[in-house]
């Protein structure tokens, strides 16, 4: 007696394709028409059309987002309460990707200011603002001090010149706080450096005709920063 014919085209399958058939036959879609997301698996969902389920993957490193059942959207998992659907589909990794799609913390640990976004296996380094590091958690860039993890050896820009912008904070005539301090350049009088959010260092030139006043932080006549009087005069 011969077997079903059914039975040879299951056989014929692979494993997964199986799996996935029947995973879609125990699905009961709750209503006739919608996107509805697996019990267990966070990026695993069904399309529901006349009350027949059809499964879906998110693209690898993406997760299917359930408060909206008229809407088939993936989004990163940092955007998504998982909750129980802790299970995920296998990575597909690549060189600078644990998954295929998604943002990941860049490969050096000194590197906290920038990250890996991964696009299709893709990796594109992205740096963070200036005076943010990223945080994995929630897949952004936030201020040291709103970070889970340290970065004490983070690595610090550095001029062409050398100069490395200090650390602490810099108070302003007024005693506020300076968001983009500015510092004397050592030998030439209207040259500065200014400090960007503290952090990332650019060369600054002041005016003809003017130096920089460390005291007011600003550019002014030479005349009343002490060693700058006559700088004007020493270069005609």
């Amino acid at each position: 007696m011969s077997r079903p014919t059914s039975h040879v085209v299951l056989c014929g399958l692979p494993l997964l394709v199986i799996m996935a058939t029947l995973s879609g036959a125990q699905f009961r879609c709750p209503e006739l028409k919608g996107f509805f997301p697996d019990s267990e698996q966070c990026d695993l969902y069904y399309v529901c059309a006349d009350g027949q389920a059809e499964e879906r993957l998110c693209k690898d490193g993406l997760v299917f987002r359930d408060d909206n059942p008229k809407k088939e959207l993936c989004d990163i998992p940092a955007n998504v309460p998982c909750g129980d659907r802790t299970l995920l589909q296998e990575p597909h990794s690549s060189k600078g990707c644990p998954r295929a799609n998604g943002y990941f913390t860049h490969e050096d640990p000194t590197a906290c200011d920038r990250f890996v976004n991964c696009i299709d296996g893709v990796a594109q380094m992205v740096p963070c603002p200036p005076g943010l590091i990223y945080e994995p958690k929630m897949s952004s860039c936030v201020w040291p001090a709103d970070a889970s993890r340290l970065c004490e050896n983070v690595k610090r820009d550095v001029l062409d010149d050398g100069f490395v912008c200090p650390d602490g904070d810099v108070a302003g005539p007024s005693g506020r706080v300076l968001p983009h301090p500015t510092y004397p350049h050592p030998e030439d009088c209207a040259k500065f450096y200014i400090c960007k959010n503290g952090v990332v260092p650019q060369k600054g030139q002041c005016e003809s005709g003017t130096v920089y006043n460390e005291e007011s932080f600003r550019c002014t006549e030479p005349e009343y920063v002490q060693g700058c009087e006559d700088y004007y005069k020493r270069k005609n």
